[in-house]
């Protein structure tokens, strides 16, 4: 299929559980050593939106500005419009199972194999150009949500998905009837999408939409998870965290210790515990007993983080507003073009 490389004109900014009763909230201990996080140098980028580790090991950093950063162990390389890369915010990266990697941004699909860069848009029949979401599914197809609705690629055709039109809330930035932020599949197969009115689930057959006259935090979704005990977690943008088990809802708030609306993000680590950033909170993490809330106190310089990944050697990498920050286990420290990246055993 013929690329279609786009023109530059403008950057879109997009702008116990299990039952058990929260037994209390913790803020990790302040950073004791220098220097402090600002001592980066100069910025990965103003803004890391997505962060993504390849079968290589090398770690790619997805911007809201500045095109695609990755580091292979040894250096930091970009990539922009000289290389054939038009995406401008970099939302969603995955890896195919031929190794390829994907691109979501504001300038369409993005595949690199390795050698060159190839941009999917509109024209070959992508949904819209605006990409916010993408997941690869257990049939090795992939999943793409836009500004105008969910496509579906096999590497050579997009077909659209149909989801019904919500009416979003204008007043939270970019969004449309049609915007789908993130998509998930369960464990059963179930693929769910989060979209400004709501969440909608599609066993296959039909497709339901869960709202808060359901008992969800906000019709506004940005995120969802399943952790590894089948908890469905949301992450909305006017009421922060909830999860559900069943039909029934559990809303995770300062009552529980954990402050702040606007949610993006979340993540399962390796070791099961769930991370997700809260604008203007910093950082928190559920162990499955307690929060442990990450602040200015550890090391970061802004609360606005919007992403977390952990490496295979166990560093775990938050991204945001200010750029790119790396916690070893006990401080966090600000990442910057020229590092420090840190090298770690194992866990």
């Amino acid at each position: 299929m013929i690329a279609h490389k786009l023109t530059l004109f403008m950057l879109l900014l997009g702008g116990c559980l299990c039952g058990c009763a929260m037994q209390r909230t913790e803020s990790a201990p302040p950073a004791t050593h220098s220097p402090p996080a600002a001592a980066a140098t100069t910025p990965l980028s103003a803004f890391i939106r997505r962060i993504f580790e390849d079968r290589s090991g090398s770690l790619w950093f997805g911007t809201n500005g500045d095109g695609i950063a990755r580091y292979d162990g040894k250096s930091v390389e970009f990539y922009g419009v000289k290389d054939g890369f038009f995406g401008l915010a970099v939302r969603a990266i995955v890896q195919d199972k031929h190794d390829a990697i994907w691109f979501g941004t504001d300038h369409g699909l993005i595949k690199y194999d390795g050698l060159q860069f190839t941009t999917y848009t509109t024209e070959n029949g992508l949904a819209h150009d605006d990409i916010w979401s993408i997941i690869i599914d257990r049939d090795g197809l992939l999943w793409i949500g836009t500004l105008g609705g969910v496509s579906r690629f096999d590497g050579k055709t997009f077909t659209a998905f149909p989801l019904p039109a919500v009416e979003p809330n204008r007043d939270v930035g970019v969004t449309s009837e049609r915007m789908v932020r993130c998509i998930m599949q369960d464990k059963g197969g179930r693929m769910w999408f989060g979209t400004p009115g709501g969440a909608f689930v599609h066993d296959g057959k039909s497709c339901t939409n869960i709202s808060e006259a359901d008992g969800l935090c906000d019709n506004s979704v940005n995120d969802i998870l399943e952790d590894r005990q089948g908890r469905i977690w949301f992450a909305t943008h006017n009421n922060g965290i909830c999860y559900r088990v069943g039909d029934k809802f559990t809303h995770i708030t300062a009552k529980d210790g954990v402050n702040g609306t606007e949610a993006w993000d979340l993540y399962e680590d390796p070791a099961g515990n769930i991370w997700f950033p809260i604008e203007n909170s910093g950082v928190y993490r559920y162990n499955g007993k307690t929060f442990t809330n990450f602040g200015e106190a550890q090391g970061l310089t802004t609360n606005a983080i919007q992403c977390t990944y952990q490496d295979r050697t166990g560093r775990l990498w938050l991204g945001g507003w200010q750029g790119l920050f790396r916690y070893d286990g006990e401080t966090i420290i600000s990442v910057g073009k020229d590092g420090p990246w840190g090298l770690m055993k194992p866990r």
